[in-house]
């Protein structure tokens, strides 16, 4: 297994400016940094992807939609903005060097509509992420990872079980899906089992706690997800997601109120040190 972080810990995008942070995270002992180019037009990816390589790092790419980019959006321009534009992140995350593309790319982040997901947003989606699906497939071996996120985040796709029935309709082999801690303690019912049943289509894992603090210092039942993981042969990339508090935007987009930890750095190495002993 290996183990990464997302450096919306320590910046609130990622800019040319933030480019020193990977040899940082490197000489932590992380293997991955994940990292979101809410600044398409200054996103750093020629750079990130040279100065990875040298590091030996490996990249993956993160994003949120926002609400203009609409997969499911009964506004069928909308729609067609939002497949369009998650085609432009795809072109981001190659030229990053990136092996995963991945987060709430199917619909926008926060986005409800006080209802369950009807039969045709689900049919939208599902249409407007093969079509992205098949045009990352004819560029790259890039994988596409669907992320299921709490319910006071989105009223889609909410459980390791329905984002398996998104993979499954999609039909395309590079869709997976990212298992994140901190979603699937406020909406399964095992963790166990709905690691366990949805095996097969997990490619990634967020570990956060239920706080988004240090890993171990919550609730999350860290010894029952490594050992659904175990059981699922899981040995992809696990990565350490959290917030600054002193970033603005970034905490105000996870509702973090409070310090998590003395510094992002005490965050990140402490994580780290646990969830390796927790991996064995």
């Amino acid at each position: 297994m290996k183990f990464g972080v997302h450096s919306i810990l320590f910046s609130d995008s990622f800019l040319e400016k933030d480019l020193p942070l990977l040899e940082k995270l490197k000489k932590m002992g992380f293997d991955t940094v994940e990292m979101p180019p809410f600044d398409q037009e200054n996103f750093p990816a020629s750079k990130v992807k040279q100065m990875s390589e040298e590091l030996g790092l490996d990249i993956n790419i993160a994003y949120g939609l926002e609400p203009e980019h609409n997969i499911i959006s009964p506004d069928a321009d909308v729609r067609r903005a939002g497949i369009d534009f998650t085609k432009k992140l795809v072109d981001i995350s190659n030229k990053a060097g990136a092996k995963i593309f991945g987060g709430v790319i199917y619909c926008p982040w926060g986005y409800t509509t006080g209802k369950a997901p009807t039969k045709d947003e689900w049919s939208w989606g599902v249409e407007g992420f093969r079509e992205i699906a098949e045009y990352a497939a004819s560029e790259s071996d890039l994988v596409l990872c669907v992320e299921p996120i709490n319910r006071m985040e989105s009223h889609f796709i909410n459980t390791l079980e329905a984002g398996s029935r998104f993979v499954e309709d999609l039909g395309m082999k590079n869709v997976k899906l990212i298992m994140d801690t901190y979603h699937l303690i406020r909406e399964e019912t095992s963790v166990y089992d709905s690691i366990t049943a949805a095996g097969k289509h997990i490619a990634y894992v967020h570990s956060n706690e239920n706080h988004r603090g240090i890993p171990g210092s919550g609730l999350v039942p860290w010894e029952e997800v490594f050992r659904a993981l175990k059981a699922i042969n899981f040995d992809g990339c696990m990565t350490l997601e959290s917030f600054n508090p002193n970033n603005e935007n970034c905490a105000s987009m996870g509702c973090i109120w409070r310090k998590l930890a003395d510094s992002p750095e005490q965050l990140a190495s402490e994580g780290l040190k646990f969830l390796k002993k927790m991996a064995g």
